[in-house]
């Protein structure tokens, strides 16, 4: 049994589509129904008249990925889909060959039906080396090294696999592997800052960062001590002495685990008991599917932060925390370049 990474648009623009039709999906919408392209040298002919200005490079790339999704993906390998909108990770097993459908909008119409067996494992859950491979800049490639494929299903069935000592070397073949590709270096540099808040920042330390950030944000916050809070880390308000709306009642979450839409009406409940208009729940773990859905209808009354967004508020205001915040969690900003290719 393969793992296959599968991205759904360099945006995460497909993945809600891919997930709730049960299918894995890539773009390339130039490109013609594959299933009757007889073998990988049409397809090569099929890219070329296609993409008539791409370079031998990009050519090879596309031809690669395509023909791993039509051909070499096989029924019962794993599908693992890094969400971009939200820190977490959704592994499903294929359940049937590559097909064409023109009924689905564009940049989703090469699919492989999928059997998505977990939509919200955290990142956390996976090691630095896994997550390393998974920040492979393709769309499609087959995830080997560091004894992946005996790993990611043991994370699937809610184990943890210790890392080898030794990175297996890659051998190359027709297939694109993550050892070949570029990485994705702006999600490797948040995966290395959400590790070590992981290990830095725990129990009510996680609550104090996350009132560094809400004061930085502007507001005038209140953090409960170690202990039982009643439901609520924190309350923030604006104004002066913290008396202007909005009003927030903060409940925060540093376990791994993703928590469920109880967690949600408990915080809801004690809004009522504090006087807070919105709340903000703070889950490092993130969110089953069924919180996101309550959420939605809940949109000017409550937000959720999981890893990511946690991430988006510290970087955004990381220069106004405190500087003994900023010494428990030093990160300098840098600039790299971005080759097409």
């Amino acid at each position: 049994m393969a793992v296959w990474l599968v991205r759904a648009g360099r945006a995460g623009e497909r993945e809600e589509f891919a997930l709730e039709k049960g299918i894995a999906a890539i773009g390339w919408d130039e490109v013609p129904d594959m299933s009757t392209v007889p073998s990988r040298d049409a397809l090569d002919a099929v890219l070329r008249e296609t993409y008539p200005q791409a370079s031998p490079q990009r050519l090879a790339n596309h031809l690669g990925q395509l023909w791993a999704f039509r051909e070499r993906i096989q029924e019962g390998d794993l599908v693992v889909l890094p969400l971009k909108h939200r820190a977490a990770i959704a592994i499903g097993r294929v359940t049937g060959p590559y097909s064409y459908r023109s009924d689905f909008p564009l940049g989703a119409r090469h699919t492989r039906p999928v059997e998505w067996i977990r939509q919200d494992l955290p990142r956390s859950a996976f090691d630095q080396d896994l997550l390393h491979s998974l920040g492979a800049f393709l769309t499609v490639c087959r995830i080997t090294r560091n004894n992946a494929e005996e790993r990611i299903p043991d994370i699937l069935k809610g184990g943890r696999t210790a890392a080898p000592a030794m990175t297996a070397p890659s051998v190359k073949g027709e297939e694109p592997e993550e050892s070949e590709a570029p990485l994705d270096l702006e999600e490797y540099s948040r995966d290395q800052i959400r590790t070590f808040i992981s290990r830095k920042f725990r129990g009510h330390d996680f609550a104090r960062l996350v009132t560094a950030i809400l004061d930085a944000q502007g507001y005038r916050t209140q953090t409960s001590p170690p202990g039982a809070d009643g439901g609520v880390d924190i309350v923030a308000g604006h104004g002066p002495m913290g008396f202007d709306a909005p009003r927030l009642c903060v409940q925060v979450k540093s376990s791994d685990g993703p928590e469920d839409v109880k967690t949600l009406r408990e915080l809801q409940g004690v809004m009522k008991n504090f006087g807070a208009q919105q709340g903000l729940l703070v889950a490092w773990g993130g969110f089953k599917k069924t919180v996101h859905d309550e959420a939605r209808r809940h949109f000017f009354e409550i937000r959720l932060w999981d890893a990511g967004d946690l991430v988006d508020a510290l970087l955004k205001d990381y220069g106004s925390l405190p500087e003994d915040v900023q010494a428990e969690l030093p990160l300098k900003r840098v600039w790299a370049l971005v080759l097409e290719e």
